[in-house]
């Protein structure tokens, strides 16, 4: 752009000095801030980069990073200014409409064409490369069709893993991609909650057959369905043949060598903490492991959402008398991993170990139960902090009566309370 730009740019128009990049000093066409709020053309800023530099341009301030975040308001406004005055606004913003018919074309090669994966992989490249302007991929799913073209290929190529990989792959960019704009991400999701039953059993093929890098992407994709439909749709989704076992299996315990992705634990419980709000699904999800499966969980994960979902699905379990029979088979895990997580969930996780516990230890009275609790290090001082806390009266009420099964001793004290001070922060 540079000068052929500014000579182009008729003298009438005054340009808003916002809109210019500060290290080109031309109207922005992709622009992209750092971590310093500065904001500046993708181009000119990755240039900068590139060279070796680690401050930002203008403040001179060391970046403690480097990623570049899209100005989708600001690239708004350039564009909407652009339409408004004689500026040529192709020039400018970079909307390119070659680049938008060949993206147009390839959603006509996926409709028609017998083999569609490698088609679906190039509309992939499109949507991750960071070259191509944020608005190029709002206006291809603005101009329609290309969502419907990759359910027909699904539908079409229910059979066919690669297609179906190829298309999650496609999906999975767009729902998690900061260029596309939040209302077109509802809408995508719209199209897709359009034939649930379709796309969840394509997605659980993957989940079974995939490669780790697919079966993530299907687990994403699911978990974006899952966050915005309503109890209607949550009862077909959790319905769908094999979905829950695929689940489970996602969250480990993993491979012959006992590893499993993160993101995939994070993803799978996520959509487990999902179907649990279906009543009827949790008897299913317990007569298929789930219970032993998130108890490995809570002892492996560290992160606090992944955490407070595990503690919720317990929850949801405990709540139907096949989860409390399981609870208490599996009651040294179990029990165990739930109450060394008591404090490590947030608050919601917080209630739902106490929820959770209440029900195998005093409304099931399970012996085992009791003993496993009563012998973890620590667990008496979790409950007084929970009881202290800003928690449901029905939690707190909960928490007092699992505090009445330490036995007391001669002096009236609770046996194994730490007496010594400690300083915790509970959520």
């Amino acid at each position: 752009m540079g000068k052929e730009q500014r000579l182009s740019t008729p003298l009438a128009v005054k340009i808003p000095s916002f809109f210019r990049c500060p290290i080109s000093l031309d109207v922005m066409r992709s622009p992209v801030s750092l971590s310093t709020g500065v904001t500046y053309d993708r181009t000119s800023i990755q240039r900068w980069l590139d060279s070796g530099n680690n401050t930002c341009p203008a403040t001179m301030q060391p970046l403690p990073s480097t990623d570049l975040v899209p100005n989708l308001t600001l690239q708004r406004l350039i564009r909407l200014w652009c339409s408004e005055s004689t500026v040529d606004s192709t020039a400018v913003t970079g909307c390119n409409d070659s680049a938008r018919r060949v993206a147009g074309n390839l959603v006509k090669e996926i409709s028609s064409s017998s083999d569609p994966a490698a088609t679906l992989r190039k509309l992939a490249d499109f949507f991750s490369d960071d070259d191509v302007d944020e608005f190029e991929k709002n206006d291809l799913i603005n101009a329609g069709g290309c969502i419907a073209a990759i359910q027909s290929a699904m539908k079409r190529k229910s059979n066919d893993l690669e297609t179906l990989e190829a298309s999650i792959s496609v999906l999975a960019l767009v729902v998690q991609s900061e260029s596309i704009e939040e209302g077109n991400k509802k809408t995508i999701l719209l199209e897709l909650s359009s034939d649930l039953e379709t796309l969840v059993s394509c997605l659980v093929k993957v989940l079974s057959e995939g490669t780790v890098e697919s079966r993530i992407n299907a687990a994403r994709i699911l978990q974006s369905v899952l966050a915005m439909s309503d109890s209607h749709s949550r009862n077909l989704i959790s319905e769908v043949p094999h979905l829950i076992p695929e689940l489970i299996r996602l969250i480990g315990p993993g491979d012959e060598k006992g590893t499993t992705e993160r993101s995939a634990v994070r993803l799978g419980v996520a959509c487990l903490a999902g179907i649990c709000i279906v009543r009827k699904a949790r008897s299913e999800m317990v007569r298929l492991g789930v219970v032993p499966a998130v108890a490995r969980v809570l002892t492996a994960e560290s992160d606090v959402t992944v955490a407070e979902r595990s503690l919720k699905i317990m929850e949801a379990v405990a709540g139907c008398a096949e989860g409390r029979v399981a609870m208490c088979e599996h009651g040294a895990m179990a029990v165990k991993a739930v109450a060394n997580k008591m404090l490590k969930g947030g608050k919601g996780g917080g209630e739902s170990a106490v929820v959770t516990l209440w029900a195998v230890c005093i409304k099931c009275k399970d012996r085992r139960a009791v003993e496993v609790l009563t012998g973890v290090e620590g667990v008496l001082t979790r409950l007084l902090l929970l009881m202290q806390s800003c928690c449901a009266p029905g939690s707190r009420q909960m928490a007092g009566d699992l505090i009445k099964i330490f036995k007391v001793n001669a002096k009236n004290c609770l046996a194994g309370y730490e007496s010594k001070t400690t300083h915790i922060m509970p959520f």
